[in-house]
């Protein structure tokens, strides 16, 4: 395998990095952490995919990455004579053969399997024959003599032995476990033949009984036949008996109602001959109040009339007042014009007295403003000063005649008492002004009372103002009121004449006393009316009632005929209530035997179902017994070959790890021979794994420091190819990951030269490390480092001193 190229984009630390592989001793140079391992981890992620990378799946997107950008690892490699592209996402894979344009594999799984299927060799063969990680070049030194055969173990695969030995011995125990739960679990032989037994005797005693059981109800059915003909004939005499009497007693109902309806028609019929006596009366009332009707609907319209009359004469009442009302109202508005006028000449007059006091007091606020800052601004000026010629009296004073002149610097000499007389003369001229402007100050802080008399004047024409102008409201309110009103009067002198009108167009006439008579006599001909109309309804129904008597007393008759044929087939029965009850008492009493004879049978045929439902059981568990001894028996087989099984894994084991060391230091020794020309022939092991050395055939029992770097070295090249030859595959390429970070400067170079040795034996060697002492003896440079700027990891490349000159 050779590797060609590699591109990452959003990979961990790699926004998008490129890279290009070449033949011979590459160097990849970085600090820790910069992204140089990243790079090997998505070899290992493009060929076995997320199993192989660190972390999970979400760890492995670039930072810095936009939403939806794709996270890619694109591997171009050669192999067994074919170029191979592998492009691999989260979500996505596929692989190219020999630059074609379709994938040979285009999915997560379908890519990992083919190159796995390509590669020969699973990701942990893989890693461990291309890659030796950090610090394992001497991890052989560093282990104890059962840890290193264990170590040897793992790399080369043989613990697929040992798992696959535990799987055996695993199932090897479950099938005890098995096989001790079923033998609990399956019931005593003895206890099923048993029970087997038990059920055949239940099974005939049951049989017995129920034989019995027929016998005896078949007699009580043979009994219970020759009573029934006679109960039959007995019930259906006394059901005659029964219908006799029950016939009679609804006859003799019937008979009884067709006399009560003759009596209640003959209560009618005096009735009726009564009515006829009381309508002739009557009938001469009801022609005496014949004109009620119409002399009380007379009056009824009359008194509508008045009703409205009333209505309209006091709506005429209540519109001559509301007149008179709006006309004493417009007299009262009449001077409205002349207020309004009077009014708005006084408000224009306090309206100009008010402006021009006004204006002055603004005048006089501001002159005592500007006055009383002045004060305060003058007296602050003199306090400055007073304070600037103390301190320089004070000044001079300490100095005398040495004083520098306030002017031209020089001392003063003989003019210092001069000096500092007109220093007090200036400072007693400013103490006067101060104290005049701080009483000026002091009278100016307070309001001027020409201004507050100014100010009470300006308040009291504003509110007669407002009250001015609220009085010209109202006045002016009255005058659109005078326009109504007038309106009004005319509106309510039409209305006043339409109801005058109305009135005298009303007719009279109307008397309550009359009005109230007609009511009680029209009350009493309603009355009378109704007790006509009754009275006549009783009439009217007499030859009704008459021919419904007439029926009555056929049905009366009829009744009693038919009580009297009743009365003789009740008398021609044979059947008493003695010879009744003497055949319904042998009838129950037979009866009672047949069900309890029924009974005993079905408990018998019950007992022989459950006793053979019993025997069913016992003979089910007899056949449940010889299917578990039967399981048992092939469990107990198939333990035994498991035991063989482990037995014969354990002396594999034990054969491979004997041609383990021969094997191992054989292939050592070849690469041991080659790279020391000679000097070293031969590399061995002793039953703890340690290296053994031969200088010339003559066995070292101490090695240098260099010797043992060349010793680690061979182990983990022959390790490698041990693993490579087992997955069929040629050994060209070797990857080292931080190897040099145990050894000293001197130790790194003799593992440089020694790789660089192996120049015929692998095409590519890819050393990753963080030492720059190193990269003196590579073909080429991969520098690695982390931009901090951009948040990402950054690759440049170059050839080195060693390649140039080859």
């Amino acid at each position: 395998m050779r590797l060609l190229s590699l591109r990452l984009q959003n990979f961990r630390q790699h926004a998008d990095t490129t890279l290009h592989f070449e033949k011979g001793l590459t160097g990849f140079i970085g600090p820790n952490g910069a992204g140089k391992s990243t790079l090997l981890e998505a070899i290992a992620f493009a060929l076995y995919g997320t199993p192989a990378a660190r972390g999970t799946r979400d760890s492995i997107r670039f930072a810095r990455a936009e939403p939806r950008a794709p996270v890619k690892v694109e591997l171009a490699f050669e192999l067994a004579g074919h170029r191979y592209r592998v492009t691999r996402g989260l979500h996505n894979a596929q692989v190219l053969l020999d630059d074609g344009e379709t994938p040979i594999a285009s999915t997560l799984s379908g890519a990992t399997e083919l190159l796995q299927r390509r590669l020969g060799m699973t990701r942990s063969e893989f890693f461990h024959t291309y890659f030796t990680g950090q610090k394992e070049l001497d991890v052989m030194a560093a282990l104890g003599p059962a840890e290193r055969a264990r170590f040897l173990s793992r790399v080369l695969g043989y613990d697929r032995i040992s798992g696959a030995q535990e799987l055996v011995r695993e199932r090897r125990r479950a099938l005890l476990a098995e096989s001790n739960g079923l033998k609990q679990g399956m019931p005593d032989a003895d206890a099923i033949w048993r029970a087997v037994a038990d059920a055949e005797a239940r099974l005939a005693t049951a049989k017995a009984r129920a034989e019995e059981s027929e016998n005896a109800q078949r007699v009580a059915a043979e009994r219970l036949a020759t009573l029934t003909p006679a109960w039959q004939d007995a019930q259906r005499q006394r059901e005659l008996l029964q219908q006799a009497v029950a016939d009679f007693r609804l006859a003799e109902s019937e008979a009884q109602s067709t006399a009560r309806e003759v009596e209640r028609l003959d209560r009618e019929l005096e009735g009726m001959a009564t009515a006829h006596a009381e309508m002739v009366p009557v009938r001469a009332q009801l022609a005496a109040l014949a004109h009620v009707a119409d002399a009380l609907r007379e009056q009824e319209r009359l008194a509508i009339d008045d009703a409205r009359r009333q209505a309209l004469l006091e709506r005429a009442r209540t519109l001559a007042e509301g007149e008179a009302a709006l006309i004493e109202r417009a007299s009262r508005l009449e001077s409205a014009p002349q207020l309004e006028r009077e009014t708005q000449e006084a408000l224009s007059g306090l309206k100009s007295r008010l402006t021009e006091l006004e204006q002055g007091l603004e005048q006089d606020r501001t002159a005592w403003a500007r006055d009383r800052q002045e004060a305060e601004t003058r007296l602050e000026s003199l306090r400055t000063q007073f304070g600037e010629l103390t301190e320089q009296r004070d000044r001079l004073e300490g100095l005398g005649e040495e004083s520098p002149c306030p002017t031209c610097g020089k001392p003063l000499g003989a003019n210092f008492r001069t000096v500092l007389e007109q220093l007090h003369e200036q400072i007693e001229t400013v103490r006067v002004d101060g104290n005049y402007y701080r009483q000026r100050s002091e009278q100016l802080a307070v309001l001027p009372q020409a201004i507050e008399e100014s100010e009470t004047l300006r308040k009291q024409l504003q509110n007669d103002a407002q009250a001015a102008e609220k009085r010209l409201g109202r006045i002016q309110g009255a005058l659109g009121e005078a326009v109504d009103n007038a309106r009004q009067r005319e509106q309510f002198a039409a209305q006043l004449a339409e109801t005058r009108t109305e009135l005298a167009a009303l007719p009279i006439g109307y008397d309550t006393q009359r009005h109230a008579m007609l009511r009680a006599e029209s009350a009493q001909q309603q009355e009378l009316e109704r007790h006509a109309a009754r009275l006549g309804a009783l009439v009217d129904r007499e030859l009704v009632t008459r021919t419904e008597r007439t029926r009555a007393l056929t049905l009366r008759d009829a009744a009693r005929a038919r009580l009297m044929e009743l009365e003789q087939r009740q008398s021609a029965v044979a059947m008493d209530e003695a010879t009744y009850v003497s055949v319904r008492d042998a009838f129950d009493r037979a009866t009672a035997e047949s069900r309890r004879s029924e009974v005993e049978a079905v408990a018998a045929s019950g007992e022989a179902e459950r006793a053979r439902a019993a025997l069913d059981s016992a003979e089910q568990g007899r056949r449940d017994l010889a299917r578990l001894q039967s399981t048992l028996d092939a469990l107990e087989t198939d333990k035994r070959l498991h035991e063989e099984l482990d037995r014969a894994f354990t002396d594999v084991r034990t054969d491979l790890n004997f041609q383990l060391r021969p094997e191992l230091a054989e292939i050592a020794s070849r690469f041991l021979d080659d790279l020391t020309d000679g000097r070293y022939n031969s590399l061995e092991f002793d039953e703890e794994y340690r290296v053994l050395v031969s200088e010339e055939g003559v066995p070292k029992p101490v090695i240098s420091g260099g010797e043992e770097d060349l010793c680690n070295l061979v182990l983990r090249l022959a390790i490698s190819q041990m693993i490579a030859e087992r997955a069929g595959q040629s050994f060209s390429l070797l990857i080292l990951d931080e190897v040099f970070g145990s050894l000293d400067e001197t130790r790194r170079a003799n593992v440089i030269e020694l790789l660089r040795r192996l120049n015929d034996r692998f095409e590519q060697v890819i050393v990753i490390t963080h030492i720059e002492q190193v990269r003196e003896g590579l073909d080429r440079l991969v520098l690695v480092r982390y931009d901090e700027a951009r948040g990402c990891s950054v690759v440049s490349g170059e050839r080195t001193a060693s390649m140039v000159g080859r």
